[in-house]
């Protein structure tokens, strides 16, 4: 256990870090900051501040799918940094391994589930060829799909991603 000594209190810093922990996990449970100042006892503007010192980012949820991406440990560090929250990016091999891993009905299936689970997303940036960029945007339908295009179809090597780019894009 980590302590702290402040003149003549010691203090957990564990117990501090669990209480905002849940403090916070409250708040995204829906509670509202008042409910969650009465429940821990806390007042309202120190549930507020709390947030406002973690903030990452405000707005929509992003969504962030790429391939064949030549920079994918890269991309995958600067989506988490700029609080992006779903990202899956892979090189051209990570991508012919995923396909042949399935079957033709377990691939198709595999792709409407994660569709279905982008759908959830408020904008998606996708980053491919043209034409998959087309593609999923149809299979994405109503959702807002920012596209960023790697080359023209087909792409059969790794395209590096411009980071500044696509942080001005989630920004």
């Amino acid at each position: 256990m980590e302590l702290v000594r402040i003149g003549d209190k010691l203090v957990s810093l564990e117990k501090i870090y669990a209480m905002v922990e849940d403090i916070l996990k409250a708040r995204e449970r829906g509670l509202s900051q008042s409910e969650v100042a009465t429940r821990y006892g806390v007042d309202r503007p120190f549930v507020s501040r709390l947030e406002a010192l973690g903030e990452v980012r405000k707005g929509r949820s992003i969504a962030v799918i790429g391939f064949p991406v030549a920079n994918p440990q890269a991309v995958y560090a600067l989506t988490e940094r700029l609080g992006v929250d779903f990202t899956w990016v892979m090189t051209d091999q990570e991508r012919r391994t995923f396909a042949e891993s399935k079957n033709g009905i377990e691939l198709v299936n595999e792709i409407f589930r994660m569709a279905q689970q982008v759908r959830r997303y408020d904008a998606v940036i996708l980053m491919a060829s043209n034409a998959r960029v087309r593609l999923l945007s149809q299979l994405l339908d109503a959702h807002q799909v920012i596209p960023l295009i790697l080359g023209p179809t087909p792409l059969t090597q790794d395209v590096p991603v411009d980071l500044d780019q696509l942080a001005a894009i989630i920004r």
